[in-house]
Formats: structure tokens, sequence, C-alpha cells
């Protein structure tokens, strides 16, 4: 069974939700807002948008910092990083051996020389 980074479940649960996406695409876009600056591209109240960024901040998926009286918030990308290496990059390894081998096995053998074998990929085995 694989180990997953401790907090992982908090990650996939504050991703789960549309709005926190939304405040996280935003933070992409420019990071370091306050919580007015990003409660203006949002459709819900103020107190909601804080909610959800206690929510992402809890996942570490945003730090903040105090300037003064703002508090500024900024988009930490290292645990969709994680993610990313553990659910999407394993995954795609195999696929793209996969298709280095069919790419030399057809250069080696023109067409018609010799039937090229192609074995279905299983997540499991990539």
């Amino acid at each position: 069974m694989a180990a997953y980074a401790p907090g992982i479940d908090e990650v996939f649960r504050a991703l789960a939700d549309p709005g926190r996406r939304r405040l996280l695409d935003s933070l992409n876009v420019r990071s370091g807002q306050t919580l007015r600056e990003l409660c203006a591209n949002m459709d819900m109240a103020r107190q909601s948008v804080s909610k959800h960024l206690a929510v992402l901040e809890a996942a570490g998926l945003l730090t903040t910092v105090w300037r003064g009286r703002e508090k500024l918030h900024y988009l930490n990308p290292a645990p969709i990083g994680e993610i990313s290496e553990r659910w999407i990059n394993r995954y795609d390894r195999g696929r793209v051996s996969a298709l280095a081998d069919l790419k030399r096995a057809l250069e080696e053998h023109p067409r018609g020389e010799a039937p090229v074998r192609l074995q279905r990929l299983h997540p499991d085995h990539a």
C-alpha cells in the first residue's frame, strides 16, 4: 500500500469545492491578494469566502502574511504538485514508455515486415 503525505485527504477535500478552486485560480493569476480583492471575484458573501480561505489554509494550499492591517493570501502550489506527482505523473510514465516502445517497434519493423504486438496498459502495471 502506498504511503501518503500527511494531510493529503484535507487537500482533496479542499479541492472538491468549486468555490475554493475559483479562489485558488484567482490566487494563481495574482498571489498576495486581500480578502476584499478575493471577494470582488466571487459570487458569495465575505464570510463564506473567509471560511473557504480557512479550509484552503488548513489544507496547506495557501499561506497568509499580515502587512499592517491587511492579511495577504498567497498560493502554495506544493500540495498540488505532490498530488500531480502521486496521482497523475505516475500513470503518465507508463503511457509515455508504452508510446516510446511502440515508436521503436514501428521504426524497427516497417509496415508489413513484422506484426507489432500491443499490450493493454493497466495503471497497476505502469
